[in-house]
């Protein structure tokens, strides 16, 4: 059993979920025997002197937290506080009153990946007001939450190539979190691209190994901040953003191959992350079957790797369905394309008319995939009148639908016409139009 057994929710890529739903999420985590909760917030929280940057959002308030931390405790379960301090600042650094503090104020970016971000993402560390804003951030945010850890994130800094630059200003952060009594805690991408920044960090930082994919050398990392004396988290994902319904196989390998590198080398704790990048249009239900087997993982090793998921989805459910979300989550490997932190079907609806699918997916494995989601979606539409975990289903059958017929404008219309529907169920209405906008229209 991991000391820490962790679930992050990313709250920033336009789906802010209601306090209803937070709750229902913090029952699951206690059902699954998680411990610890983080929101990660780039924007989404109500800071006081910055209305323009989360006024459209639905944030966070300060009240909420307090209200969550103390549902929170009553379950057993640690809420820490998450909020991005380097990279990730694209929806501060776009407004004009923040973008001085860019380090390229007019976007042009070079990821790994070798796409060309069009707006800046990344504080400059050279600016003093950079690290003046931070400090300013977690001095309002940092005293509501009574964890003694706080996470920084400082990932993905794509603008920064200096290692030396970039450890300067994450050690400045580190400080910040230090001068309110706690611990921070940071993503160590940045760290693995150079490793000899390892034996710089402050032993009581906590590394967050993070990595998606089936094959992520979670063994090979593990074993350099061990080595390194570091306290560290192994971090897998749930395989639902930017996939329709879930990566299913995908899913399950990324989460035992994280237990077992961490269990090898001592991971202090093991966190499953559940993004929503490009619009978050995957509803919670994507994400049930890697929230009830990685608190497995997590909690009995191993041999979580044996349980029976779809009867824990059913009982959840409170309805046959989980089947039915397992089956949506296989529907990628049709057509042999694979793709990294994706699915051939969203790159499909994401892209519209321009993108080149991948030959395995002719129009007859999509016209059978969509013969599958239609069975999904009658099935699932016996329960949809009273159970909302159906009606996400059956919205998760009509992407699927959509990606396969991505040029029937009539499906498309009414599939924008569900999002908002099946959005409000569980989410704040802020960010529900800049989701909307990146579905295609016609």
């Amino acid at each position: 059993m991991f000391a820490t057994r962790s679930y992050m929710l990313d709250i920033s890529r336009d789906r802010v979920p209601t306090m209803r739903t937070l709750f229902l999420i913090v029952d699951l985590l206690a059902r699954y025997r998680y411990n610890q909760f983080q929101l990660y917030t780039e924007h989404t929280f109500a800071y006081s002197a910055h209305r323009d940057v989360w006024e459209e959002a639905d944030p966070i308030t300060p009240a909420e937290v307090s209200r969550l931390q103390a549902y929170c405790e009553m379950q057993g379960i640690e809420l820490v506080a998450n909020q991005n301090t380097f990279g990730h600042m694209e929806r501060w650094l776009v407004k004009p009153k923040y973008n001085h503090l860019a380090k390229f104020p007019n976007g042009g970016a070079v990821t790994p990946w070798g796409t060309v971000k069009k707006f800046p993402t990344t504080l400059d560390p050279a600016n003093p007001g950079s690290i003046a804003l931070v400090e300013e951030l977690l001095d309002e945010l940092l005293p509501l939450f009574k964890s003694p850890l706080a996470n920084i994130g400082c990932d993905e800094t794509f603008e920064v190539a200096e290692p030396s630059e970039y450890l300067a200003f994450a050690l400045k952060v580190g400080d910040i979190v230090r001068n309110h009594g706690k611990r921070p805690m940071m993503w160590g991408d940045i760290v693995l691209k150079h490793p000899e920044l390892v034996d710089k960090l402050p032993k009581d930082v906590v590394l967050l190994d993070w990595g998606y994919e089936a094959n992520h050398p979670f063994e090979k990392e593990a074993a350099l901040f061990a080595a390194a004396g570091l306290d560290f988290y192994v971090c897998p994902g749930t395989s639902s953003w930017r996939s329709l319904c879930g990566r299913v196989e995908n899913m399950r390998s990324n989460l035992e191959a994280a237990e077992k590198a961490g269990r090898e080398f001592g991971a202090k704790g093991y966190m499953l992350t559940d993004w929503g990048d490009e619009g978050h249009w995957q509803p919670l239900a994507a994400s049930l079957p890697a929230i009830v087997l990685a608190g497995n993982f997590a909690s009995s090793g191993h041999k979580a790797a044996k349980m029976d998921v779809e009867r824990e989805l059913d009982s959840i459910m409170d309805a046959p369905l989980g089947g039915m979300v397992l089956k949506l989550g296989t529907l990628y490997l049709r057509g042999g394309a694979l793709r990294t932190n994706s699915s051939e079907l969203f790159n499909i609806l994401l892209n519209g008319h321009g993108y080149s699918r991948h030959p395995g997916l002719t129009q007859s494995v999509l016209d059978e995939i969509s013969g599958i989601a239609a069975g999904i979606r009658v099935a699932a539409g016996k329960y949809a009148d009273h159970n909302d975990w159906a009606k996400e289903i059956v919205y998760m059958a009509d992407l699927v639908d959509c990606a396969c017929h991505r040029r029937d404008e009539a499906r498309l219309r009414a599939l924008r016409d569900e999002h908002g529907r099946i959005w409000r169920m569980r989410s704040r209405e802020g960010g529900r139009i800049d989701s909307l906008a990146k579905l295609p229209r016609f």
